[in-house]
C-alpha cells in the first residue's frame, strides 16, 4: 500500500502561482508513475501532469504546457506541481495519484493510489 498526502492549495489571484506538494509513504520503492489531476464543479476528472518515478520523464497536456511543470524529491518521496499564471479557470480539487504499473501518463485509471486532494481556487 501506498499513502499519498497533498499540500499547497489555496486561494490566489488569477496570475498568481501556487506549488502544489505530494507526500508519498508506505510502498514508493515500487512506484512507476506519479500524477496530478483534477476536478472542477460540473467537469471531469483531467490529467494536469505526470512524470516517471525514476527517469524523470514528463507529460503534460496542452492545457498545462508552459504554465505548469511537474518534478519529484525521490530522496524525499515527494512530487511537486507548481502552476503559474493560474486563471479563474484551473479552481479545482487537485488529486496526486501514483501508480506501480506502466501505461499511458494521462489515464487516471491508470493509477492505482490516490491523496485526499487539495482545493485550489483562483479568483478574478
Amino acid at each position: 500500500q501506498m499513502q499519498l498526502v497533498e499540500s499547497g492549495g489555496g486561494l490566489v489571484q488569477a496570475g498568481g502561482s501556487l506549488r502544489l506538494s505530494c507526500v508519498a509513504s508506505g510502498r514508493t520503492f515500487s512506484t512507476y508513475k506519479m500524477g496530478w489531476f483534477r476536478r472542477a464543479p460540473g467537469k471531469e476528472r483531467e490529467s494536469v501532469a505526470a512524470i516517471t518515478w525514476y527517469d524523470g520523464n514528463t507529460y503534460y497536456p496542452e492545457s498545462s504546457k508552459g504554465r505548469v511543470t511537474i518534478s519529484r524529491d525521490n530522496a524525499k518521496n515527494t512530487l511537486y506541481l507548481q502552476m503559474n499564471s493560474l486563471k479563474p479557470e484551473d479552481t479545482a480539487v487537485y488529486y496526486c495519484a501514483a501508480a506501480e504499473t506502466r501505461g499511458d501518463l494521462d489515464v487516471a485509471e491508470g493509477y492505482r493510489y490516490w491523496g485526499q486532494g487539495t482545493q485550489v481556487t483562483v479568483s478574478s
